[in-house]
């Protein structure tokens, strides 16, 4: 057959658009899997477009597209493709409108999915984290609308905070240690003690033995001590040693040893030498009367 013949043959038998696309993929002496490599089009899609086999296609609205894919990687006129594809497809019954339809994106620009889904993972997480942040930040004002306060138009219930100031407030009372706490008296050495109460009720009288211990009772009423020696005496407030009663080695009488007193004696610290100088019935702050009586021993 000449060539004139094979040309008028294709006039009247012309090629379908796959016949074309086959034609052309081998006359460049490219692979079907090297197309659908770089288009991303299935093998068996491809497959199906050469063969005119469009119902094995996902549907119909891909076909246009993907055979326009496919004529771009050959070097093809893919509207010209585009506009055949459509008139087999009406052709055969699958398209009953001669209006432009929906043509899917071409694959290759398609975006993979698992960019897709990446991109989603994203979004969510930054809403999320948004989220949390605006509800932080809405729980560090104490749930006040801050356009309110923007506006001047929200009010605090609770009076201003006092200013920060290296002196307090006058208003502001300073919290101070309780008067109450356990007395506890303990002796270092052989020393003799007589404890009394404001009415002048014996609590105790002996002479301790190193190590002995006593416990002023909570509810007694000023409790007094008369001592021979107070440095052999250890004097505690729940476990906290105070400042001595007096003079090591000389004796006092009617020294009170209430929580009270003693944190009081405690908040200026007695010199036992400045007491042992002072005058008798006086100690060197000058305000508590301690009666010197003899040495016990």
């Amino acid at each position: 057959m000449t060539d004139q013949s094979e040309a008028e043959g294709e006039g009247m038998f012309p090629k379908s658009v796959g016949e074309r696309l086959a034609a052309a993929r081998l006359a460049a002496k490219v692979d079907l899997e090297d197309v659908s490599s770089r288009t991303r089009i299935p093998l068996r899609h491809l497959e199906a477009i050469e063969g005119g086999r469009y119902a094995d296609l996902p549907s119909v609205t891909y076909a246009t597209g993907f055979a326009k894919a496919y004529a771009r990687v050959l070097g093809l006129d893919e509207a010209e493709i585009g506009r055949d594809v459509r008139a087999e497809l009406q052709a055969q019954g699958r398209v009953h409108s001669q209006h432009e339809y929906f043509e899917p994106a071409d694959p290759a620009r398609v975006p993979p999915r698992f960019l897709v889904w990446t991109t989603i993972l994203l979004v969510i997480l930054v809403v999320g984290g948004f989220a949390i942040w605006r509800a932080g930040l809405l729980g560090g004002l104490d749930g006040r609308d801050p356009a309110a306060i923007a506006a001047g138009t929200d009010r605090l219930d609770e009076a201003p905070a006092a200013p920060v100031t290296g002196q307090p407030a006058a208003n502001v009372s300073v919290a101070v240690g309780p008067a109450e706490g356990q007395v506890v008296l303990t002796a270092r050495d052989d020393v003799w003690v007589r404890i009394s109460d404001a009415a002048n009720q014996r609590l105790f009288e002996n002479t301790m033995k190193p190590g002995e211990r006593f416990e002023v009772p909570a509810d007694a009423k000023d409790p007094k001590i008369n001592i021979g020696r107070p440095g052999s005496l250890a004097v505690t407030i729940n476990g906290h040693e105070v400042a001595p009663l007096g003079p090591a080695d000389r004796a006092i009488k009617d020294v009170p040893i209430s929580a009270a007193a003693l944190r009081a004696r405690g908040a200026g610290a007695i010199d036992p030498a400045a007491n042992a100088r002072a005058p008798a019935g006086e100690n060197s702050m000058g305000n508590t009367a301690i009666g010197v009586i003899g040495n016990s021993n």
